[in-house]
């Protein structure tokens, strides 16, 4: 159940009631693609770090070490010890980076496995059936992504696919909650809006999807190609026509500012990999910008990453000594600052969270972006 606890203009400060707990948003959702979080992160790390949602990857996982086995495992909640929601994304988007490797149709898609070259087809059934066998809290539809700067007759094409697709996952899915041996019964389903950059093709079809009583909406198709401004324009344009008692995830975005600007236009869903792997190479988000501690001006730097930040990198360790731990390629330098940046993410939402409750978005919008657009 989706609850809107206060509005400011088009911002949603809301909640979602899962299985698996209440999900606050606007939240951001820790990427961890194969059931971790790249950088050698627990799950004992997460709970540390405010999250409240882990993201995990239907393709990948259902290549390695496969669904069915996780599913004899008793679901992905407890293969990696995680209780809180997880979303499962459905794969689209990474048949849409495996171009080379695939051959799309209206049953599906056929592709070669990036691990071993293995043949395999996935479809809305397919798909379904492997977030089943996961058993995340929240499974996305299976959709095309296709580039947001495509030819509009592949766009319009795709995207009626898409709303097709989603009829057959919403079908699949509730067959599937119905049976027996199903580990999670109360799974949700979020459709894909799709569209590219063509106002009028999202527009229709997020009218079309809106129609199927979706547990919540995605805007997928985005940051693959566009500028923020166009960006921010299909965010703008699109919301509208989907339903705004439900929740609305912009997917694979962004950076700090990006969120902020979708706040703004009423997303409260988020993901993207940027605070992790900015991490894994020593880039770090602050309040006074992004450091790079390669930097040869932090050798010397006996303070933490952010004064002030309570996040365990920044409680215990210098900038020099985690510069240091990263020059000597030891795992522990990666680990730290990928702690601290998601850190950055979880604390930054909560402080979303609050200025909406408290009618401060605007002003507490304007000084984070001031804050932020130093770069060291």
């Amino acid at each position: 159940m989706y609850k809107i606890i206060k509005m400011d203009g088009r911002a949603k400060r809301a909640q979602l009631e899962t299985v698996h707990g209440t999900i606050q948003t606007p939240v951001f959702m820790n990427v961890g693609t194969v059931a971790a979080i790249k950088g050698a992160v627990s799950t004992e790390d997460l709970e540390g770090i405010k999250t409240q949602v882990e993201l995990s990857n239907t393709y990948h996982l259902h290549v390695r070490p496969g669904d069915k086995i996780i599913k004899q495992l008793g679901g992905l909640h407890k293969f990696m010890s995680w209780e809180k929601p997880i979303l499962t994304d459905s794969g689209g988007f990474q048949v849409f980076s495996l171009a080379g490797l695939r051959k799309i149709k209206e049953e599906g898609v056929y592709f070669n496995s990036h691990i071993d070259g293995r043949k395999i087809f996935m479809g809305p059934e397919e798909s379904m059936q492997i977030q089943s066998n996961l058993a995340s809290t929240i499974a996305m539809a299976f959709d095309e992504c296709p580039s947001s700067v495509a030819d509009r007759g592949y766009v319009e094409a795709s995207a009626a696919r898409t709303a097709r697709w989603l009829e057959r996952c919403k079908k699949e899915m509730s067959r599937l909650n119905s049976l027996e041996d199903t580990i999670n019964r109360k799974q949700l389903l979020f459709g894909i809006n799709q569209g590219a950059i063509y106002d009028d093709i999202r527009i229709e079809h997020a009218r079309r999807i809106s129609e199927l009583q979706c547990d919540g909406y995605a805007l997928g198709g985005l940051a693959v190609g566009e500028s923020h401004e166009q960006m921010y324009h299909v965010i703008e344009e699109t919301i509208p026509y989907l339903p705004q008692d439900k929740p609305t995830y912009l997917m694979g975005v962004g950076t700090p500012a990006n969120i902020l600007e979708a706040v703004e236009r009423g997303v409260d869903f988020f993901d993207c990999v940027y605070p992790s792997r900015n991490g894994r190479h020593g880039h770090l988000y602050t309040n006074q910008g992004k450091i790079n501690l390669f930097n040869a001006k932090y050798e010397l730097d006996e303070r933490p990453i952010e004064e002030g930040c309570q996040c365990p990198a920044c409680r215990r360790y210098s900038r020099a000594y985690i510069r240091h731990l990263l020059k000597a390629k030891e795992m522990l330098g990666m680990r730290l600052c990928v702690l601290h940046n998601l850190y950055f993410y979880n604390t930054m939402m909560e402080e979303i969270r609050q200025a909406l409750e408290d009618g401060s978005f605007a002003a507490y919008k304007k000084q984070k972006l001031d804050g932020m657009s130093g770069r060291t």
